[in-house]
This record gives structure tokens, C-alpha cells and sequence, in this order.
């Protein structure tokens, strides 16, 4: 039998090469069968990158997952390096707010000398991401700089969401659209942007339900539309005395002093007046009927 992996923690050519600086990632450098399953699965996945690009870029994702860009998540592969993912949200103030956008970058065997090549996975109404969301912008055509890295690359991405190029468009409709009426532009954006790339809701908060928060609402309507909500029973459960017998006799406690208490002495009140209204006019009735005769 070959050595066993006692670890339970996956490798990654990423933990690798933090180890070690002079890691070759190609290289069948270890007798650790958990090292060697890495490489040689890097060797049939990355052969189309060169080492030294590989390590570049696994201390580069490795800085991007321990601390992101504002906005930004970068999706790790470690068995492939050569397709980069990430999740960008949508800027504030812009059509694209609340939205969560999934890309990809395509590197090939000559980069970083040639630039990554971008597409947007997530639908998206914009003058610079084309119908089939492949992406138009400077950085990464005559403005490529091989020492740019993926964390400006993904900077320059998320800020053309902040501001696009009409100039330049790709998605005609939505360049001519901007650049004519902004309105129409940013109502198509934003309705692209609740169909295709909205953030799930926020789970209710530990301890209140759906139910008790529908119940708050509807009490909160019935009161402004002028009619008194039904009180809900005490939470705090009844005490029980010794009873006759040797029975115990349940006792309940005051009423809560919150919300309902303060909804049931109006509520007690109102009545009250109701009833003296009622009692006078019939008096007064019989006053002048009583003058009649």
C-alpha cells in the first residue's frame, strides 16, 4: 500500500506556494502523495500556463480571497487558474444597486503579455458588456499593462458599472439609450437588474418569526386606519396557586406594560366614552319629552 494522507484539509497549490516561496508548481518536487495528487492534477488542468504564472497567481488570489476589494468576491478554483470568477456588486446609486453580477476571466498561455479576456455571466443591460457579456473596456485592450494585476483588473470592472462609455459600446441600444435619455437607460438597467441579478433577502432575525412580523404589520395598518388591534394573549405563562383539594388553581399575570398594555387602556377608555355619549342623549330625550306633555 502507497503512504496514506493523514490530513483532512484539502491542499491547494495556493497553501503550497505560501509555504514555500520557491515552490515549483509543475514540478514533482515532493514524496508527499497529498502534494503530488496537487501537482499532477495542476499539470492536466494548468498545462497551458507557465509556472512562474501560476505562482504569480496564486499569491495574487490568495491576497484576493484574505482581503477582497470593496464589492468584490473572487470565486477560487484551485485546480484551475486559467479561468478566474467573480461576483461584483451592483455600486450604490447606480441602476445596478442590490445587484450581485457573476464574471469571468479567461487567461490564456501568453499572459500576463496579453490581457485577460472578460464576460460577464450574469445578464446585464449596459453600454459596454455585450448581449453574450463579453466586456469592453481599455484595461483590458490598449490600456493592458502586464504588471496590472487581477485586483486592478477587477477594480476597473466594478467602476464601469459606476460609470459607462457610450463611445465605446458594445450594446448599442444601451449606449444610444444613455446617451439620449438617462431615465429610460437606467429604468431598462434597473429592471435587467431585479430579473437577472438580485441578492437574496435577508432571513428574519433569531427569535422573530414571519408570522409575529405579519402580525406586527397588520396591527400597524388596522391602527392607522383608525380601527384598535386585537390583543394578543400574555406571553409570560400563569402561575399557579394550591387550591382547594389540593388543587392548584391558575393565576394570570398583569397585563404587559409594552405595546398592548399601552393599546388596551385607549381601547378601555374609548369605550367608556362611547357609553356616556349614548346615556346622555337618551336623558336629554326624555328631558324634552317629559316638557312636551
Amino acid at each position: 500500500m502507497g503512504p496514506r494522507i493523514t490530513s483532512s484539509k484539502r491542499l491547494s497549490i495556493r497553501d503550497l506556494v505560501s509555504r514555500n516561496p520557491n515552490f515549483d508548481p509543475l514540478g514533482d518536487q515532493s514524496d508527499n502523495l497529498a502534494v503530488l495528487i496537487v501537482m499532477r492534477t495542476w499539470k492536466a488542468t494548468n498545462e497551458n500556463l507557465p509556472p512562474n504564472v501560476i505562482k504569480q497567481l496564486a499569491k495574487e488570489l490568495k491576497n484576493l480571497d484574505e482581503t477582497p476589494p470593496e464589492g468584490i468576491k473572487v470565486v477560487v478554483n484551485d485546480d484551475d487558474f486559467s479561468t478566474i470568477f467573480a461576483d461584483i456588486e451592483g455600486p450604490a446609486g447606480t441602476p445596478y444597486e442590490n445587484g450581485v453580477f457573476r464574471m469571468k476571466l479567461l487567461l490564456s498561455h501568453d499572459f500576463p503579455q496579453l490581457p485577460p479576456k472578460g464576460y460577464f455571466l450574469t445578464k446585464i443591460f449596459h453600454p459596454n458588456i455585450a448581449t453574450n457579456g463579453e466586456i469592453c473596456v481599455n484595461t483590458l485592450k490598449k490600456d493592458w499593462n502586464p504588471s496590472l494585476g487581477l485586483r486592478h483588473v477587477l477594480l476597473v470592472i466594478r467602476c464601469l458599472l459606476i460609470e459607462p462609455f457610450p463611445e465605446s459600446a458594445l450594446n448599442e441600444q444601451a449606449g444610444k439609450m444613455l446617451l439620449e435619455n438617462y431615465d429610460e437607460y437606467a429604468r431598462h438597467a434597473r429592471l435587467y437588474t431585479a430579473i437577472h441579478a438580485l441578492k437574496p433577502k435577508p432571513k428574519c432575525q433569531a427569535g422573530i418569526s414571519e408570522s409575529t412580523t405579519a402580525l406586527n404589520v397588520d396591527q400597524s395598518n388596522m391602527v392607522s386606519g383608525g380601527k384598535m388591534p386585537l390583543l394578543s394573549a400574555p406571553s409570560t405563562p400563569p402561575s399557579k396557586i394550591p387550591g382547594p383539594k389540593g388543587q392548584d388553581q391558575n393565576v394570570l399575570p398583569p397585563p404587559a406594560e409594552g405595546a398592548a398594555g399601552a393599546l388596551a387602556i385607549p381601547k378601555k377608555e374609548g369605550l367608556v366614552a362611547a357609553k356616556v355619549q349614548t346615556d346622555k342623549r337618551k336623558t336629554d330625550a326624555r328631558k324634552k319629552s317629559l316638557k312636551r306633555l
